[in-house]
């Protein structure tokens, strides 16, 4: 994570801002009243929708009983498009 202080971010914001966007790197802008963290809206949407389906607790089974079969080697069942969207 790239720290810098309120008054480079000031100084140069729109680079900080394409730094970012570019390299998916986290900026910390430290002020005297603390910090904030800057990153790319596509990586903070993609944090907010994790934070959500780990807080859905069937969202949260499912991945946990897929990451068990897949560690235990087990062949997930599979289905045929038709048996999945048949209904649209």
């Amino acid at each position: 994570m790239k720290t810098i202080t309120l008054e480079q971010a000031n100084k140069d914001l729109i680079s900080h801002i394409n730094y970012s966007l570019k390299t998916h790197e986290e900026i910390n802008i430290a002020s005297e009243n603390g910090a904030i963290v800057m990153i790319p809206q596509e990586d903070y949407d993609s944090i907010v929708e994790t934070l959500r389906l780990l807080a859905d607790k069937k969202s949260l089974n499912a991945l946990l009983q897929s990451h068990n079969q897949r560690d235990n080697k087990v062949e997930p069942k599979s289905y045929r498009v038709e048996d999945v969207f048949g209904d649209l």
